[in-house]
């Protein structure tokens, strides 16, 4: 049973980076697609970057494009999600998903939480000077 553990969370300033880092263990994550997610209270969980099983095909929604990277490696295991220019609007619980397909067909359901199959428990980022 493939199990997802986030890290990487926490308080950081307006204006700064912090790296994500989605663990698998049970299973290899070299065949899933993989999506980062966030959520704050009272909103939807909004899907915000995918990569396909390869790494060759990302996505992002519009409010993060530009600013985080979604990486995966795939001998180690592991996707990462960088995260640089973070806006108070960026504080959410930050979770990693991964897909028992190898991509998605477009971008929008590759950011769609239906298109998951296993998820981890999340990791906090706070946004604040």
């Amino acid at each position: 049973q493939l199990q997802l553990v986030e890290s990487g969370g926490g308080l950081v300033q307006p204006g700064g980076s912090v790296k994500l880092s989605c663990a698998a263990s049970g299973t290899t994550l070299e065949n899933d697609a993989i999506g980062w997610f966030r959520q704050v209270p009272g909103k939807e969980r909004e899907g915000i970057a995918c990569i396909s099983s390869s790494g060759y095909n990302t996505a992002y929604a519009d409010a993060v494009k530009g600013r985080f990277t979604i990486s995966r490696d795939n001998a180690r295991n592991t996707a990462d999600l960088q995260m640089n220019g973070l806006k108070p609007e960026d504080a959410a619980v930050y979770y990693c998903a991964a897909a028992d397909y190898a991509f998605a067909t477009n971008q929008a359901i590759c950011l769609r939480e239906s298109f998951y199959d296993h998820w981890g428990q999340g990791t906090q980022v706070a946004v604040s000077s």
